[in-house]
């Protein structure tokens, strides 16, 4: 017997009652696009669809056919495909190209029928990946089974943030009130709100309760300095925190970027110059601080944390979500500093070493001159850009702020650009650091 099946009965029967809950979806959209009277074409392909999964999830739920002769599952040649491509260059491509794509298609995205088909498509993709034994087993896992969820519940309050600013924008364009004021009924707080509030505190309850029983709570062995789990995770809402100690030293990962993200967070009602966007939705009047946020959320948080979830596996390595996580892979990175590829690589000279006796100034010196391209890159980059960057593409914003005002955002917007820009330099160069000086325990 198989101990690694890719479908087993529970399985099949399991994916039956997921496809009868999306024809029971398709269905009440059917219904909703049959009152509001739709073309003939539109209704009969949408109950079309809604019967062949019906059709499906009845084949699953009293099926008698073996699992090995099932053909409802992934197809073999796109689970390879998936699986070669899963590197971190094409990951963060990909998720890079995904987030322009929404800014780029808002309006078309935020239209019912084209969400409607994008979830359709996001729950087939799921039924047809669970037939793999390798991804089942890591987004069946209790600690997982939240990212997951996760992810359906950032995909629809983001299409909902769209689906109003784009609203909000039209009606701006064309002269009419915002939505906001539109449908500005007023309700008590008591007993309206307190009500609405304890009915969704009893739903929210009996969800976890629900949860609580059918998941096993996702316990581990006790802690063992001689046994420790492979791979070794943070609990996911430290995922993306984790995943930047891949590519900065702790102090900075761990301590300088969180901390600048905190303060960012404190100042930024501090340093914003634009009133338009406050209480109502839009995109069009606060596109810059919009595309700012979203960029830090979605691509770099999110995204980091779907990459340490589901991605990373033993060892740390980067594996494929259909590929086996297999203890014994090993990747040899020769990760380089940057003084590394300045003096050996390029210059072709050993690093600059104090000499035998040489004095405490002496080899501050010699550190100092072995680190001093990392260390003007530095400078440049904190020091020199923001003045540039106010004379070119932010000139409007230092004309707006003022210097101080300017100077605490510029640093704030480079600060976080600095996560992206490593992660490059770590892709394309295997560059650990580009100031390394261990001496002092300081490394960037």
């Amino acid at each position: 017997m198989d101990p690694h099946p890719d479908l087993t009965p529970e399985v099949i029967r399991g994916l039956g009652w997921l496809y009868l809950l999306l024809a029971a979806m398709n269905a009440l959209w059917t219904w909703r696009e049959v009152k509001r009277h739709v073309s003939a074409g539109s209704i009969a392909g949408w109950a079309v669809f809604t019967t062949l999964l019906f059709l499906v999830g009845v084949a699953h739920v009293t099926g008698g056919a073996e699992p090995e002769q099932f053909l409802i599952r992934m197809p073999e040649w796109f689970k390879s495909r998936v699986d070669q491509l899963a590197k971190p260059t094409t990951y963060f491509t990909g998720s890079l190209l995904l987030f322009v794509a929404v800014i780029w298609l808002r309006e078309w995205l935020v239209k019912p029928t084209v969400a409607w088909v994008l979830l359709n498509l996001a729950v087939l993709f799921m039924c047809l990946s669970l037939t793999d034994y390798d991804f089942r087993q890591i987004v069946g896992k209790p600690d997982n089974v939240p990212i997951v969820s996760m992810l359906f519940i950032v995909g629809f309050f983001t299409w909902l943030y769209f689906r109003r600013a784009v609203d909000n924008d039209q009606r701006i364009a064309a002269g009419r009130p915002l939505f906001e004021q539109e449908d500005n009924d007023k309700i008590l707080v008591w007993p309206d709100l307190v009500y609405t509030e304890m009915i969704c505190m009893i739903a929210l309850t009996a969800i976890l309760v629900v949860w609580g029983v059918v998941l096993q709570a996702p316990l581990e062995d006790p802690a063992s300095a001689v046994r420790t789990p492979n791979p070794s995770k943070a609990p996911w809402y430290f995922l993306g925190l984790q995943e930047m100690l891949v590519y900065y030293d702790p102090w900075m990962a761990g301590v300088v970027l969180p901390s600048i993200i905190l303060v960012g967070l404190m100042a930024l009602p501090y340093i914003d110059f634009n009133k338009k966007g406050n209480g109502y939705y839009t995109f069009n009047e606060r596109k810059f601080s919009i595309i700012t946020f979203l960029f830090g959320f979605i691509p770099l948080w999110i995204g980091l944390i779907i990459l340490g979830t589901f991605l990373r596996g033993p060892n740390w390595n980067f594996f494929g979500i259909y590929e086996f996580w297999d203890v014994h892979k090993l990747e040899n990175l020769n990760n380089v500093n940057l003084s590394e590829l300045v003096w050996v690589d390029t210059l072709k000279q050993p690093l600059p070493v104090a000499s035998a006796g040489a004095s405490e100034w002496q080899k501050i010196l010699a550190i100092l001159l072995r680190e001093s391209v990392g260390l003007v890159l530095v400078a440049v980059y904190l020091f020199v850009l923001p003045p540039l960057m106010a004379m070119t593409i932010f000139r409007r914003f230092f004309v707006r702020m003022g210097f101080l005002r300017y100077m605490v955002f510029a640093n704030l917007v480079l600060f976080m650009a600095c996560l992206p820009i490593k992660m490059v330099l770590r892709w394309a160069f295997r560059l650990k650091y580009i100031v390394a000086i261990p001496e002092w325990f300081f490394n960037i």
